[in-house]
């Protein structure tokens, strides 16, 4: 059962007056919780919305009313411009009645089969200010289950109300519902709720990501001819954007990752969205960035790509845990996904990707596993060899901050042969890839505003080199980081995610 709205025409219900206090002045939508009214509190002379309540099919009459008073009451203790805000609940012949606030904006389903995709912008403007809602519950232990665009109002002035906060959480309760009856809307639901696990916090930010995804696209990533084919597209398939870059691809996908654990935090989704949330070109068109010296400074980091030196498992460690970081696969893999990219037009801290190998543009990447910093420049016709290496501690220009593996060298048993996907394509991979880790905890938060990135991928040579070339095969993608201003460190900016 979902919990959808549609307008109405306004009617009358003769002078109806709840409580002896609110009168009802005319419908304003109904759907399968109830009928939503707007109404007049007598007492203080204001206008508000009062949704109606019905008993849900299965349901116990006493249990589904204290379980609605009690959660109900807790959203109405929430205190944040995105939220809806609740006035009072009454319960009067057998009927439960929630007393809002009455906001006059269509929702954000509304908006978009209206209008279609909205800008990007606009896009992450929204996600924003559901985000803080979130937020907010969340620290206060609610969780709110049904986040969806009919429950995101947007008002013409881009103000963004998430309405139905204790709503969704008083119904779905197996305590008040009939066996195996899916509660809420089956699109907007969270893999691991689809699973049967247990709401969490996560699952509301896997419904904004899946929200966010429609407000960009114009469709619901999951919807299908049937509820159950819908459910089986939520937990086996994966969506793609076609028409966001950037910080906000990046969010989406992010929020989108199947796997709870793997998801990325509310914190790392409000960074993403603020940097989305932004002008993407400054005055007089693509921006760049001005380094002191005869060329741009940045980059390089231990795994070399011509070497034979092995990286040690205390290296590798680094990146990919199983926390939010796993995420970053999927929602990177641009060249599978439709290219969800880290793009230099919305993030001035992130300089053009390198390719590396045989044929690219460091012809030599010197891997070395007992040090992380480099005491030169990685650009254009620049090599990284043994001696570049040193403690971190020692002056240096550039720290490496993470690897990602994307295909294993055909050297190893069973290895597939892959084609070059190109140039564009891998990317699209790394920048998101490093451009997340970048803005995550793994760059110390004080050091970030300092800092510029730059992600290097193999050349096609070194991509299609075969197990009987002498330094093997490399398919792995690098980031780097290194000061905006050109200078030299002493101290590692990099933490180690446990």
């Amino acid at each position: 059962m979902t919990d959808e709205y549609t307008a109405t025409t306004p009617t009358v219900p003769a002078m109806r007056v709840i409580a002896n206090r609110y009168r009802l002045a005319g419908e304003l939508g109904r759907g399968g919780m109830g009928v939503v009214w707007r109404a007049e509190d007598t007492v203080i002379g204001r206008q508000v919305a009062i949704k109606e309540l019905r008993l849900p099919e299965g349901a116990e009459e006493g249990v589904f009313q204290e379980r609605v008073l009690r959660e109900v009451r807790t959203g109405g203790r929430l205190n944040d411009p995105a939220v809806v805000t609740v006035f009072d609940v009454v319960s009067e012949n057998g009927i439960t009645y929630i007393v809002m606030e009455l906001v006059e904006a269509p929702t954000l389903s509304d908006l978009v089969r209206s209008n279609g995709p909205l800008p990007p912008h606009q896009v992450a403007s929204i996600g924003l200010q559901v985000l803080s809602a979130l937020r907010a519950a969340h620290r206060s232990g609610i969780v709110h289950r049904d986040v969806k665009p009919a429950n995101i109002m947007v008002a013409a002035d881009g103000r963004t109300k998430l309405t139905d906060f204790g709503i969704a959480q008083a119904v779905d309760d197996p305590r008040i519902t009939t066996s195996g009856m899916l509660v809420g809307s089956p699109a907007f639901m969270a893999p691991e709720r689809v699973a049967g696990r247990e709401a969490m916090p996560a699952s509301d930010l896997w419904s904004l990501g899946a929200s966010l995804f429609f407000a960009a696209e114009g469709s619901v990533p999951f919807e299908r001819a049937s509820t159950a084919a819908t459910l089986h597209a939520i937990m086996n398939e994966v969506p793609y954007l076609t028409r966001v870059r950037g910080p906000l691809a990046s969010a989406i996908m992010g929020l989108m990752t199947s796997s709870p654990e793997g998801r990325i935090s509310a914190e790392q989704a409000h960074h993403l969205l603020t940097l989305a949330a932004q002008p993407t070109t400054p005055p007089g068109g693509q921006p760049t960035l001005h380094h002191p010296g005869p060329t741009p400074t940045m980059v390089a980091g231990p795994p070399g790509m011509t070497s034979t030196a092995p990286v040690s498992p205390a290296r590798r460690k680094i990146l990919w845990t199983t926390g939010s970081l796993l995420g970053v696969a999927l929602l990177a893999a641009g060249f599978f996904l439709g290219k969800p990219v880290w793009s230099p037009s919305v993030d001035d801290q992130m300089l053009p990707t390198l390719t590396y190998g045989e044929g690219g543009d460091v012809a030599e990447l010197y891997l070395d596993s007992s040090a992380s910093c480099v005491n030169t420049t990685l650009d254009k016709g620049r090599s990284i060899s043994q001696s570049n290496w040193v403690d971190c501690e020692e002056p240096h220009d550039v720290e490496w901050y993470g690897q990602h593996t994307l295909l294993p060298s055909p050297n190893e048993p069973g290895a597939p042969q892959a084609r070059y996907p190109g140039r564009e394509e891998l990317a699209h991979y790394a920048e998101t890839t490093c451009g997340l880790l970048f803005h995550s905890n793994r760059i110390a938060d004080d050091r970030r505003e300092q800092l510029v990135y730059r992600a290097l991928i193999p050349s096609q040579q070194e991509w299609e080199k075969t197990p009987d070339d002498l330094d093997g095969v490399v398919r792995s993608i690098h980031c780097f980081v290194g000061n905006k201003d050109g200078g030299q460190r002493n101290d590692s900016v990099v933490q180690e995610v446990e």
